[in-house]
């Protein structure tokens, strides 16, 4: 990290991939790290929300409000309350999250000078995004609930709260098991899917959407138990689970080999796995 706290080279964090300030915060977050263990967290933190946040609260691409997009809005948002970051920013934040998932208050993409509007990138409600061709992206979904899991249950508001309840029809509305969530091109569902990884951007697996929704207190709902029951398929035989989808020689450091048991992945694993039975 350069001292000012930002790797690779300042501005608003998104580039290179996977050098840069977005990505390795996104990585501590899921390593563990915390501001209350390493002042330098602290510092990368606030770099972030000073570059790569507009005042309305979207995490950006290239520092301007048509940067954003739900992949990394849920993504830096999750990572940052994971990390035990606060400050009066991330409110505005999870506004502008809530507000892109129910649509409310926001005018469309056509309207250039509305106050607050959507983007041809984070172009419509439920998740519509334009790099799916307009169309609700699941892997966009799975970061936002994530985030919104990430949040204490006593801040989360009632446009928040609306947010969660419209996320949840989404991401439950078909088995998360077959992953048959829209695709711009309407093929088959990605094989990315069903490939468990360490770390996990903005390609998500399955596991991920588990994580949120078990984080957000879906754990028992039957609607999810045929992903529960996937992600226990997936040990074997002495309790661990494999590296599937890694950016080996694409980050700072290498997670392990692929289709080898690994320990991150198996964290990931065991920690939903507990916390659903703990429900």
């Amino acid at each position: 990290m350069n001292p000012k706290g930002y790797w690779s080279r300042p501005g608003a964090g998104y580039n290179p991939k996977y050098f840069s300030t977005d990505w390795s915060l996104i990585t501590l977050a899921q390593l563990g790290a915390s501001v209350a263990l390493d002042e330098r967290i602290g510092r990368a933190c606030a770099y972030l929300l000073e570059k790569g946040m507009t005042p309305q609260g979207q995490f950006t691409i290239n520092g301007a409000p048509s940067g954003t997009i739900d992949c990394l809005q849920g993504n830096m948002c999750a990572a940052l309350m994971t990390l035990g970051y606060e400050d009066p920013r991330l409110v505005l934040a999870y506004e502008w999250m809530a507000r892109t998932v129910t649509g409310e208050g926001l005018a469309l993409n056509s309207e250039p000078d509305a106050a607050r509007r959507f983007y041809a990138y984070k172009c419509g409600p439920n998740f519509a995004c334009g790099a799916n061709g307009k169309l609700p992206c699941a892997w966009g979904a799975a970061k936002v609930m994530l985030a919104f899991a990430a949040l204490p249950a006593g801040q989360r508001t009632p446009l928040i709260e609306r947010a969660i309840l419209q996320g949840v029809d989404f991401l439950l509305g078909t088995d998360p098991a077959r992953a048959d969530y829209p695709t711009r091109t309407g093929d088959k569902p990605s094989r990315n899917w069903w490939k468990f990884g360490f770390p996990v951007f903005y390609v998500t697996d399955l596991l991920q959407i588990v994580e949120a929704l078990v984080g957000l207190g879906y754990s028992a709902d039957p609607r999810l138990a045929n992903a529960l029951e996937l992600v226990r398929s997936k040990q074997d035989a002495e309790g661990r689970w494999a590296l599937e989808y890694d950016y080996s020689g694409k980050t700072w450091v290498d997670f392990g080999p692929q289709k080898e048991p690994n320990p991150w992945v198996t964290l990931r694993a065991l920690r939903v796995l507990k916390n659903a039975a703990a429900e």
